[in-house]
Order: C-alpha cells, then structure tokens, then sequence
C-alpha cells in the first residue's frame, strides 16, 4: 500500500509543481509521477541538510512540492523542459 501512496502523492506533487514551473502541457502522467518522487527526495535530502527536518503533513508536502520545483528548475536548465 505504501508504494501506491508514493505513485499518488508524487503524481500529484509533479503535477503541481508542473504547473507552477509553466511545464504542464509538457509533462504527462508518467513524468509527474518521476519528477514528483525524485523532487520530493530531493527537496527532503536539501530540508534535512538545513535542519529543516520536522514538522507535519502539510509541511513535508511543502518540502515535497519545492524540491519538485527545484527540479524542474534544473530540468529547464539542463533543456529538458521549456517554459511554456
């Protein structure tokens, strides 16, 4: 059950994130899910360095949803995503 939870709070966090980096017309299901999954280990990876690491549900999806932003930001970059 836990692994069907990630699959949806990652599609969800991607799609967010998508649309807040103006990528959504871009990404679809599959990509959203990626980038929602490995943001969100990133942006927990980045909150434990700054010692950021308690706090709630609505704190970690914060976190999740920034670094999922975070990487899209260097997915654009890199020329992966274009703003659209």
């Amino acid at each position: 059950m836990g692994w069907l939870t990630s699959l949806i709070i990652g599609g969800i966090v991607g799609w967010l994130a998508s649309i807040v980096m103006k990528t959504n017309a871009q990404m679809g299901l599959i990509a959203n899910i990626l980038v929602g999954i490995v943001g969100s280990m990133l942006g927990f990876w980045i909150a434990g360095l700054l010692g950021l690491g308690g706090g709630g549900a609505i704190v970690g999806f914060v976190i999740a949803l920034l670094g999922a932003v975070l990487l899209i930001f260097v997915l654009q970059k890199l020329g992966l995503f274009k703003k659209a």
